[in-house]
């Protein structure tokens, strides 16, 4: 396989979106706030449940895993098992998450808030890096590779 700009990028991505939500803990109730994760989950950070810490920390673990699964996609590391399958369905879960703009200014024409907006808008962007670099990759990606 060959290095595939696309798919990095797409790993840079969701490996910082990792870090940031690691960040998010550190930061505390206000970070739950601000970025969105709900004043229900701010609530709970500031009464020093575990909750918020450990679905933030699994969030953030899932976003890595699928960092790995575009640098092997680009090349950048050892391929990793159903690495097609793995970078088709990541691709969707961003892309689909990202479309939630469509059905939220259906809904609600003019009141989309500001974090469905840039939120969404960001994610399609995580999407389209792994779907074009998907694209771009597949036909190694569908090399099987030589028997030992």
């Amino acid at each position: 396989m060959t290095r595939n700009p696309t798919l990095v990028a797409g790993g840079l991505l969701s490996a910082a979106a990792a870090v940031l939500h690691l960040s998010v803990i550190a930061g505390g109730p206000d970070w739950y706030r601000f970025f969105g994760a709900g004043e229900g989950m701010a609530r709970l950070a500031e009464q020093g449940s575990w909750t918020p810490a450990l679905l933030t920390v699994g969030i953030a673990g899932v976003l890595a895993v699928w960092a790995a699964y575009a640098f092997s996609g680009a090349g950048l590391i050892p391929r990793l098992p159903l690495v097609r399958t793995a970078l088709v369905l990541i691709s969707a879960v961003y892309l689909l998450r990202g479309l939630v703009l469509v059905p939220a200014f259906a809904l609600n024409p003019g009141g989309v808030t500001p974090f469905v907006l840039w939120s969404s808008l960001i994610v399609l962007v995580y999407g389209l890096a792994y779907a074009i670099g998907t694209w771009i990759a597949w036909p190694g990606l569908s090399a099987r590779p030589a028997p030992l």
